[in-house]
């Protein structure tokens, strides 16, 4: 049954209802902070294998405009990236930088290592390694097409889904016992800071959902959502991802394949930063309402498209090798995060704050990495530097530095 791209709308918005309903009904839900594009798709998704098992009725979404919504948060992501805002973190964002790049390596080998042990393919083992764990669902839906098309690995989706979303539970539960054990193994004390203002910001923003949507900084989203507003985020966008697009082409003659998302992230950053000075008068949509009102339709759209059309008995008998993967990654990252995150970050309350977030971020996404960081300080105290260094490492850089190593990797080593 073959669905057009009205019908396909319809389902997917129906298939964020449903996930908001399930995220305010089921207190599992909200506590490991599981998008709702996530719930909401994944019970489609099943619901339609369960359709498709008894009588063998598959449906066939027009995803045509799916990687268009893909490709417009991430050129958001872009706008949403001054110069000046990612050098706030410092000394702490460049070692947290460097330990995060050095982790993605660690984890494609914890993957690839596992892919050969349960005699799977190399190009699994790497879905299952950054792709869909430091990458999370939008990476790992962005990179299916090109493991599908170049690797022959035709239910990558279906495996980069299911690490990424049991990835994004696990992260949300290691990261507090990891900072109870370091707090209270050091006797860690908070510094006396005023108020929680970066925490409390997070918190309080109930549709920062995804890897990336969360501020890149505590300073509030300014100018209302209206008709003048609207008009220039998406002109800026079209212009971002103009410039992305042939940035793409550019880049591909020279010898390097990267996803056009990521070259559209590129250019937003470009024009943000270079937009203000050439014509000041311009009025620009940097921290609008009205982008991060574009940012969210589009991402959840997206994600509920990609979710929902997930064909679920394809993934046959890999689930063994995906949880044997998911186990080795948990152990793989608590030793990490323990030995050498908590010790290069400074070995003190920051640092053991930090550790929490970066748990949660190298399982699953920039949100439950806030989410155990705040989580952490609500029981033991402030901590500002972590609520800055983390979201500006989880949110940017291991988006463009993911994207590179996937690639080398696969160069590397698929078969």
């Amino acid at each position: 049954m073959e669905l057009d791209i009205r019908q396909t709308v319809i389902v997917a918005i129906l298939v964020l209802f449903l996930g908001k309903y399930l995220t305010r009904k089921v207190a599992f839900l909200q506590e490991y902070n599981i998008p709702e594009p996530v719930s909401g798709g994944l019970i489609a998704s099943i619901l339609f294998a369960i359709l498709y098992g008894a009588f063998d009725i598959e449906l066939q979404f027009s995803l045509a405009v799916r990687d268009s919504l893909l490709i417009v948060f991430f050129t958001i992501i872009g706008l949403s990236s001054r110069f000046s805002t990612l050098l706030k973190g410092g000394k702490p964002l460049i070692i947290l930088l460097v330990i995060a790049v050095i982790y993605l390596f660690v984890q494609n080998f914890t993957g690839l290592t596992v892919a050969q042990f349960t005699q799977q393919l190399p190009e699994i083992g790497i879905i299952g390694g950054s792709v869909s764990l430091s990458g999370g669902h939008g990476t790992a839906i962005a990179w299916a097409p090109l493991f599908v098309e170049k690797y022959n690995i035709s239910n990558a989706m279906e495996i980069g889904i299911a690490c990424a979303t049991f990835g994004l539970i696990l992260g949300g539960v290691i990261g507090g016992p990891i900072a109870k054990y370091l707090i209270s193994h050091h006797q860690l004390e908070p510094s006396r800071e005023p108020e929680l203002t970066v925490g409390t910001l997070h918190q309080s923003k109930p549709q920062a959902k995804d890897k990336s949507t969360v501020p890149l900084d505590p300073q509030p989203i300014t100018a209302p959502i209206d008709y003048h507003h609207m008009l220039n985020s998406i002109l800026i966008i079209s212009i971002s991802i103009g410039l992305g697009l042939g940035l793409n082409v550019v880049i591909a003659n020279l010898g390097l394949h990267l996803p056009e998302f990521v070259t559209c992230l590129f250019a937003g950053i470009i024009v943000i930063n270079l937009g203000p000075v050439i014509m000041p008068k311009l009025t620009w949509p940097e921290r609008s309402r009205s982008l991060a009102l574009i940012s969210d339709l589009s991402l959840g759209l997206f994600l509920a498209m990609s979710l929902m059309s997930l064909q679920l008995w394809t993934l046959g008998g890999l689930g063994g090798p995906i949880l044997i993967m998911l186990t080795a990654q948990v152990v793989i990252v608590t030793g990490f995060v323990i030995l050498v995150v908590f010790p290069l970050m400074g070995k003190d309350y920051d640092a053991a704050v930090m550790s929490a977030g970066y748990a949660g971020l190298a399982l699953g996404a920039t949100p439950t990495a806030i989410a155990n960081m705040t989580a952490v300080t609500e029981k033991f105290g402030a901590s500002a530097k972590a609520f800055v260094v983390v979201p500006l490492v989880g949110a940017f850089f291991i988006d463009i530095a993911n994207a590179l190593i996937i690639q080398l990797l696969l160069d590397i080593f698929a078969s």
